[in-house]
This record gives C-alpha cells, sequence and structure tokens, in this order.
C-alpha cells in the first residue's frame, strides 16, 4: 500500500469516525431515552404487580377477619364494608357476604347481592353463571315457576358453565310441575352427558329409579 492511499484510508476513518460523533451527538438521545422507557416500563410493571398482589393479600386479610365472627349477621356487616379494586376480588368478597346473609336468614338481600355479581359485566362468565345459579336455588319457594324455569333454562345451555346443575333443576322443577316423564328424559340426558361429575350422576341415578325409571334406559338412551 503507497503513503497515498495510507493517508487516504486515515483521512477516511477520521470523517467517519467525525460523522459517528456527530449523530451521537443529535441522536444519542433517542437512544438514552429508549433505554429510559425500557427500564422505566419494567419497574412500573414489577411496582403494578407488587401493588396488585398487596392489595389481593389486604382483601384477602380482612375477609379472614369478618369470617372469624361466629354471628353471621356481624360476618355479613363486616364483609359489606370491604371494598376491592379489582372486580374479581370484590365478587369473592359479595359471594362470602351472600353466604353469610343467608346463614343470617337474609334470603332476599343474599340473591340481590347475587343478582348484582350475575349482571356485572366486568367480571368473568363463571363468576356471573354461579351467582346466577345461587340465586335462583335460594329462591326456589318465592318466585314463580315460569321465572325460575327461565333463568335455568339459560343456565342450562350447552356448554355453560351450570349446564348439568342447571339442568337438574329444571327436572326437579317438572317432578314439582307433575310432568314425571319430561323430568326422567332431562334427568337421562344428564347421565348420558360426558363430562358429568360423579356426585351429579349418583343424584341424578338416585332419582331416575325414585321416579320408577330405570338406569338401563338411560344407557341405552345414551
Amino acid at each position: 500500500m503507497s503513503d497515498t492511499d495510507s493517508f487516504i484510508d486515515e483521512v477516511t476513518e477520521e470523517v467517519r469516525r467525525d460523522r459517528l460523533f456527530l449523530m451521537l451527538k443529535r441522536y444519542g438521545w433517542i437512544g438514552a431515552a429508549a433505554v429510559l422507557l425500557i427500564v422505566g416500563g419494567a419497574s412500573w410493571r414489577e411496582y403494578s404487580n407488587a401493588k396488585a398482589v398487596g392489595a389481593a393479600q389486604d382483601v384477602g386479610d380482612k375477609i379472614s377477619a369478618a369470617l372469624a365472627s361466629d354471628a353471621p349477621d356481624a360476618r355479613a356487616a363486616a364483609l359489606a364494608e370491604i371494598s376491592a379494586d379489582q372486580a374479581g376480588a370484590q365478587a369473592v368478597v359479595d359471594f362470602a357476604q351472600a353466604a353469610a346473609l343467608v346463614d343470617a336468614g337474609e334470603v332476599e338481600q343474599a340473591a340481590a347481592l347475587l343478582d348484582g355479581i350475575a349482571q356485572n359485566g366486568d367480571l368473568a362468565q363463571v363468576y356471573r353463571d354461579i351467582a346466577a345459579f345461587k340465586s335462583v336455588t335460594l329462591q326456589a319457594e318465592t318466585l314463580a315457576p315460569e321465572e325460575r324455569r327461565l333463568r335455568l333454562e339459560t343456565l342450562a345451555a350447552a356448554g355453560g358453565t351450570m349446564q348439568f346443575l342447571a339442568s337438574e333443576q329444571l327436572a326437579l322443577l317438572d317432578i314439582e310441575e307433575g310432568e314425571t316423564e319430561a323430568a326422567l328424559a332431562r334427568l337421562r340426558d344428564i347421565a348420558a352427558s360426558a363430562g358429568v361429575s360423579r356426585d351429579l350422576q349418583e343424584r341424578v341415578s338416585q332419582v331416575i329409579v325414585a321416579l320408577g325409571g330405570s338406569l338401563d334406559e338411560a344407557a341405552q338412551e345414551g
């Protein structure tokens, strides 16, 4: 390599270095800002997660303290004072309060609280279905049969969380109304369905036999 070529290379390298320094001077803040955003975002996520965990623990501690009372009305009153930021956590509190109200004999208040959970669009469907099912079963003696049937048929829709339990309640409603064959047909459908718990299968089988039906018929229809 000649001296001239070496000189040109050195000048070229200096020019590149100067351009690099100039770019860093002009745009280096962008990289620094990006780093700060990444670090800040990670820190915020950690803070948010820690805050959420702390809030959940606080609600859990309050629920435990409220449930420590032997008097159901005192438990219900203490649970009513608990407020949670997350909809799911508040639903847990409301379920516990509804149970305490039932123990205290305040079935209407418990049902109203459960209906509020069932109608809360911010909650997962499983919470809403459980609340709706519990509400209608609590009001079995006060709701008109037509209203009970309408609510239960909604819950008994295929694929629903409470499908089989709601169907069982519909069969019991059929029995109340003297529709034995309709009840048997519904119970046999439950017995032949996949995914039914063993406890429910046993209950359904016992009712089928009590109504004079046959378990063999249920198996053949399945």
